[in-house]
């Protein structure tokens, strides 16, 4: 089930980990050089920052530091992702919901809203679509309704990965959905789904309360706020946890996303694998309390902070941000983005050149094509990585902090970055940016050392180039 209609559920209290008098009290610390440069060191051993020393990042506004700050989130970056930029996109597949989100299009009592499911045959011609530009992995986007249950969630999740077009399919589905139990969580675990998204849009509980009515199931903070708990007690040890910046104070979500992410480490051994951090967009039907908006400098900070905090953590930046933007904040430690991307129910399909508000649940900042986004990245000497092979060979959860943490995991992830970037170009790109594409695969090459994983990466690029072997990862 999606979310239980028992009021003992319901009103089941996990832990409350944020304790807003604390963080507030952070929120207003002051620092000095020695001490930011202090932890920027830490930061850059690849160890996780306490929340207190978070908050001295986030004390420290001097122009000059907060350069400090972004230079070093760019170094750890690249020591522990490299140049690589993992790709996929969003498909909405029904925006039925019974909460009543202010900020929120989709929320029920917007008038304006063109409500829909996505058929077995609509769903199947979205991916195919997708597929059919390159696309490799998948987030799934359902409202919170009685219809998307767990097992309406794996049934799309198993309908999606039988998809097969050409050389292409779809190798990975992520989720971002109401929470579950744990019956819930171990249904669609086994359905053989990725990432389980859950945000919690705020963590400060009197904004959590004004913007999510009490009548309504996503009203109750706790049960939202244990969401990530549960699904990891199941054995889904593959979490991302986010907040909606623009709700309120971004320190506080900041400090609250680190406090977070402490709790499921202390608790569980693992930590989110990826975090977000979505800044509220222009909506159909919504008027948006603006006094908490996040300027695009400090937006800039807040992602560096992030990077600095959970070194092992992927971090995604979507395309609700502008392209030139998306371009910039790349370096701060970005090591996932979505392209390519519409929001619409049946968008990939039906939705044409320009956005169509009344059927999405916000307004896209980023609407270029994927082959743009693509010839872009590789022009800024970024390697685009539709990999998957982490989660299909078990480095998740604990396992994947044990390669992340040390900065290992660019050892796997350069060479399957590579076959897939490989497989996109000769399978879907255009001319001009396969040519930009292939004298960025030789440059990589030349980096890898000579040996036993260098000739295997050019042979199964090989295979890839002049055969229709494809999925060939380590």
């Amino acid at each position: 089930m999606a979310i239980s209609d028992d009021k003992s559920l319901l009103s089941r209290c996990g832990v409350d980990f944020i304790d807003d008098e604390k963080l507030h009290g952070l929120m207003g610390r002051k620092t000095d050089e020695v001490e930011v440069r202090e932890v920027i060191a830490k930061s850059m051993r690849k160890e996780p920052l306490t929340v207190d020393e978070t908050a001295v990042l986030i004390a420290a506004d001097k122009p000059e530091l907060v350069e400090e700050i972004f230079d070093a989130a760019r170094q750890l970056k690249r020591d522990v992702y490299g140049n690589r930029i993992v790709l996929f996109a969003p498909l909405y597949v029904g925006n039925l919901c019974v909460n009543d989100c202010h900020y929120c299009a989709f929320r029920r009592s917007n008038k304006d809203a063109v409500r829909r499911t996505l058929s077995e045959g609509e769903m199947a011609q979205q991916v195919s679509a997708l597929i059919d530009k390159g696309h490799k992995r998948l987030i799934l986007v359902f409202g919170e309704h009685p219809n998307y249950d767990a097992n309406y969630i794996a049934d799309c999740t198993r309908k999606i990965y039988e998809i097969q077009r050409g050389n292409g399919n779809i190798r990975r589905v992520n989720i971002n959905a109401a929470p579950l139990d744990h019956e819930g969580f171990k249904i669609v675990k086994d359905a053989g789904i990725g990432t389980y998204q859950i945000f919690q849009e705020t963590y400060h509980k009197p904004t959590y309360a004004k913007m999510h009515p009490g009548n309504t199931r996503k009203g109750d903070f706790l049960w939202r706020l244990d969401g990530v708990a549960r699904s990891i007690e199941v054995g889904a040890d593959d979490v991302g946890i986010g907040a909606l910046f623009g709700l309120y104070d971004w320190r506080f979500e900041v400090l609250s996303l680190i406090e977070h992410s402490h709790h499921l480490f202390n608790e569980y051994g693992i930590g989110p694998h990826t975090l977000s951090f979505p800044r509220l967009r222009p909506a159909s039907g919504v008027s948006l309390d603006e006094t908490h908006f996040v300027n695009d400098y400090d937006f800039k900070r807040l992602v560096a902070i992030l990077r600095l905090a959970v070194p092992y953590a992927g971090m995604i930046l979507t395309a609700r941000e502008p392209a030139e933007l998306r371009r910039e904040i790349l370096s701060f430690g970005v090591s996932q983005i979505d392209a390519g991307s519409r929001i619409e129910i049946g968008g990939y399909t039906e939705a044409g050149d320009a956005q169509v508000m009344e059927r999405e649940q916000f307004q896209l900042g980023d609407v270029r094509s994927l082959d743009e986004v693509m010839l872009q990245l590789m022009e800024d000497d970024y390697v685009p990585s539709f990999c998957t092979a982490c989660y299909r060979l078990g480095r998740t959860g604990e396992r994947f902090m044990e390669f992340a943490i040390p900065g290992f995991i660019q050892d796997f992830c350069t060479p399957n970055a590579l076959t897939t970037l490989e497989e996109y170009l000769v399978d879907y790109a255009e001319s001009s940016t396969k040519e930009v594409g292939f004298k960025l695969i030789e440059r990589e090459l030349d980096k890898i050392p000579e040996g036993t994983m260098k000739s295997q990466v050019i042979e199964r690029l090989q295979k890839i180039r002049e055969t229709d072997e494809r999925d060939l990862y380590f």
